[in-house]
């Protein structure tokens, strides 16, 4: 049996970031971090993880840091930090790995950003998830209960903290071992691999909080914004080239139409097959001049154009000509107005694969201008469904999965309790939606209640959807839908 301190430095160790003549340094850089006493009691965890978390619990015991969620996720990245790789020799490794086998370079990037806890599977395991059928196929959605919320006690120690501007956001470079504060992130154990987009130097990391499947994010390594541009088709594609099945996409550039931080250049992508993905086209057509590209309509909530070429080049020729187009197209007939005196409205949501050796990209067409009835966005969504997302349709909910707030755990409780005739606090902003499942489900029970308000939170998503949708699901807006096509130009 060994000690909690010795058992950690013998698992820290076992990951080769150190050798066994290292022992003792790794042990005394420990104990100064949580303090002497309390690393005697025995131990025979074998869960790091666990056991960084006993280290913490010692460290707050011995007055090394305040009782705050904060100061603890900052100790607790600082410890992890001791398996991880200095970024320089990550970066030997992961390419030295991606010339054997990319997938597997890949894979060990992976596991290592969630054997040290960066990326936080237990708390990302809090979070609901379900599955909803709609007439669009089966909507994703996902309750997010893994971000913590502030305590009273960490909202007044901010006050406290002077300001500073560095990192200047949560996606530069900059915060690649950042100690972090009471006031922003721990990113001691956090790498980035550095990789070429065309002519810039970018950056490849996991999302800390993944809603899907190695979901990583892409970031320019300058703190340049999010710009729509012909690079941008270029540097999606060649991102799914350098990482065999991932797919990558980008968030619009302009606010209201995006949920992306618009500071900063970035992309997501990773291994995970949506729904938008597995949606068929409604009408295929070819476009002049384009005759070996395929395309057309997606049968989505969503206004998406979908290109499929073996000929990258191609591809990228004809998703700038519609970019182009769209930029100025207006449609008043619609709604749909692609300027504002000088003000633009109009960019797309671009999303890249690779299926089987074809690429694939999907062109969402977005708007963001607003009117004074619609003045959270005229495709934004409605106010009708708001009490389920308010929030800006990003590139995550494009894709057909949903990530709604934490309020509705207890909210979607509430509302079954109103459902089943039982007492209840439900929320005033959902009475109309609860009455209306009254009315649709008279004799629900409590064995399916739960399943009932699930299945039709995803009904309300995909209305959620058609309000972003540019081109409603209707006989006009198809027709309107077509106008725009043919103004690119089709056979």
């Amino acid at each position: 049996m060994k000690t909690i301190i010795d058992n950690f430095v013998d698992r820290v160790i076992e990951y080769g970031m150190y050798n066994e003549i290292d022992k003792i340094y790794v042990k005394n850089r420990v104990l100064a971090l949580i303090g002497e006493e309390g690393t005697d009691r025995i131990s025979d965890e074998n869960d790091l993880k666990q056991i960084k978390d006993y280290l913490v619990e010692i460290a707050l015991k011995n007055g090394k840091i305040k009782d705050l969620i904060e100061e603890k996720e900052c100790l607790g990245a600082e410890l992890m930090n001791f398996i991880v790789p200095l970024p320089s020799r990550l970066n030997d490794i992961f390419w030295s790995s991606y010339d054997i086998s990319p997938q597997e370079a890949v894979e060990e990037f992976y596991k290592l950003s969630k054997d040290s806890d960066y990326i936080k599977t237990s708390a990302i395991a809090k979070n609901i998830e379900f599955r909803s059928s709609t007439k669009y196929g089966e909507l994703e959605i996902t309750i997010n209960l893994s971000k913590p919320e502030k305590d009273p006690k960490t909202i007044a120690a901010e006050k406290l903290v002077k300001a500073t501007n560095y990192p200047k956001c949560l996606l530069c470079m900059e915060n690649e071992g950042y100690q972090g504060r009471i006031n922003y992130p721990a990113r001691s154990n956090h790498r980035i691999i550095r990789l070429k987009l065309g002519d810039e130097v970018w950056g490849f990391q996991y999302s800390p909080y993944s809603y899907f499947n190695e979901h990583a994010i892409f970031l320019n390594s300058q703190h340049v914004p999010m710009a729509i541009t012909s690079k941008t088709f270029e540097q999606l594609l060649e991102i799914v080239d350098i990482l065999p099945g991932y797919f990558a996409g980008s968030n619009s550039d302009l606010p209201i139409s995006g949920g992306s931080i618009l500071s900063h250049n970035h992309y997501q992508g990773g291994k995970h097959i949506f729904p938008m993905e597995k949606a068929k086209f409604e009408s295929e057509f070819r476009f002049k001049d384009f005759e070996d590209v395929n395309a057309g309509i997606v049968k989505w909530p969503m206004s998406v154009i979908r290109l499929q070429s073996e000929n990258k080049n191609r591809l990228l020729d004809l998703a700038n000509k519609i970019l182009n187009k769209w930029r100025e197209y207006s449609d008043l007939e619609v709604d749909i107005i692609a300027m504002t005196e000088d003000v633009p409205h109009h960019t797309v949501t671009p999303i890249a694969r690779k299926v089987d050796g074809r690429y694939e990209l999907d062109i969402v067409l977005r708007d963001n201008h607003t009117t004074e009835q619609y003045p959270d966005g005229v495709f934004h969504p409605h106010q009708d469904v708001q009490h389920i997302k308010k929030e800006n349709i990003g590139l995550i909910e494009v894709m057909g999965l949903a990530i709604l707030p934490p309020r509705l755990k207890p909210e979607l409780e509430e509302v079954g309790k109103y459902l089943l005739g039982e007492d209840n606090a439900i929320a005033d902003y959902h009475l109309e939606w609860a009455d209306q499942l009254k009315e649709k489900y008279p004799r629900i029970n409590k064995e399916e209640v739960n399943s009932v308000v699930q299945h039709e939170v995803g009904q309300v998503f995909a209305r959620v959807l058609e309000d972003a949708g540019v081109y409603k699901n209707t006989p006009s807006g198809h027709e309107a839908f077509m106008r725009f096509v043919k103004s690119v130009g089709i056979n």
